[in-house]
């Protein structure tokens, strides 16, 4: 019992050792991969990073101009932002925020007419 009252007088007047997380976010590590975000107006819907993705959380409609992911079921490898031909699918460095409830994003574009020669 004596032996630990030392520790447990530390504990009570020492710096915490845990974050109170929703509300106290540790800033995001340098080469940290969070969130994926889309630029739709560059987005030509070639599907290659849903082709790529690992877990399969992309979704590309190449007819109806869409382009959607689950976030909750991304592993945030960051293979579908390496592999995009235009750039337009980018990587931040900040993970995404806690949510109560599953959503997907969904993101609609305009087919880009390509040039005839």
């Amino acid at each position: 019992m004596f032996t630990m009252t030392p520790t447990i007088m530390r504990n009570f007047v020492g710096k915490r050792a845990t974050r109170r997380y929703p509300y106290v976010i540790r800033p995001a590590f340098e080469n940290a991969r969070g969130e994926i975000c889309n630029d739709i107006l560059t987005c030509t819907f070639c599907s290659v990073c849903a082709v790529k993705c690992p877990s399969q959380c992309i979704t590309v409609d190449k007819k109806a101009a869409t382009w959607s992911c689950n976030p909750s079921a991304c592993v945030y490898c960051g293979v579908c932002a390496e592999s995009c031909p235009t750039g337009s699918l980018q990587q931040k460095r900040d993970y995404r925020r806690p949510v109560q409830e599953k959503e997907v994003i969904f993101l609609r574009g305009e087919i880009k007419k390509e040039a005839k020669e």
